[in-house]
């Protein structure tokens, strides 16, 4: 069963680094481009591990840990 991984990053080129490394590793990757839109997803899906950036616009990666 393959390990489920939310990236939370407002850089797209950072969440797309980030999707190419650990699909290829073999995880399941979700993306969010801020703190609200990572919560959002996570209360609809479960994920094994986060991945955040904590300087992010709407809602910072602290405010969403």
């Amino acid at each position: 069963m393959r390990k489920n991984v939310l990236i939370v990053d407002d850089s797209a080129t950072v969440r797309k680094a980030l999707e190419t490394t650990l699909t290829d590793a073999g995880y399941a990757v979700s993306e969010a481009g801020n703190g609200q839109d990572a919560l959002d997803k996570a209360s609809r899906l479960n994920f094994d591990l986060l991945i955040t950036d904590l300087n992010m616009p709407t809602m910072d990666g602290m405010d969403l840990v």
